[in-house]
């Protein structure tokens, strides 16, 4: 039987999409479970983009594959990707390009707290900021919108780890 699932993280900009991940793998490590951790920004961090991909979809989804590959052979059993998920389409694409079950779970953080963790990000930045701060909000109103996810988690309020233990909880990796 083939036990390898993903899980990806989506939410909006300053959700705490690679900073729960990487709890998750910590919490995995700890529960001695094969897997890896990936960072879909990292996978797509080239410019310039194109005019037709202004976020490196097709880039991201290319190297996932290839790094897959990798990473199972390696003996992964469980992959969890930090990355924004604003279609439908982008998930068929990461399903197919990771070969195995996706769950799609959206963490939900008050805007509130977004926009503190944004001005500490981008602090030296003050142009990537307003970005940031614009972007945040159209996309969580994108994703309230859109429904995308299998999992709502408000980590409002949460550590890292509390957000990770909710997390593996809700898509059954508890150990």
């Amino acid at each position: 039987m083939d036990d390898r699932a993903a899980l990806v993280l989506s939410g909006t900009v300053g959700s705490g999409k690679t900073t729960t991940a990487a709890a998750i793998g910590d919490r995995l490590v700890t529960a001695g479970a094969p897997h890896a951790v990936i960072d879909l920004d990292g996978l797509r961090q080239a410019w310039p983009p194109p005019p037709e991909d202004p976020f490196h979809h097709a880039l991201t989804v290319a190297n996932l594959r290839a790094v897959t590959q990798h990473l199972v052979a390696a003996g992964a059993r469980r992959l969890v990707l930090a990355g924004v998920v604003e279609d439908r389409p982008a998930v068929v694409d990461y399903q197919d390009a990771l070969g195995m079950p996706v769950r799609l779970v959206r963490l939900r953080v008050d805007l509130a707290v977004v926009r503190q963790r944004l001005h500490r990000r981008h602090a030296l930045h003050p142009q990537d900021l307003r970005w940031h701060l614009h972007r945040a909000a159209e996309l969580d109103a994108a994703l309230d919108a859109r429904h995308l996810e299998d999992a709502v988690i408000d980590t409002t309020g949460l550590t890292p780890d509390q957000a990770a233990g909710a997390v593996l909880t809700t898509v059954g990796w508890a150990p």
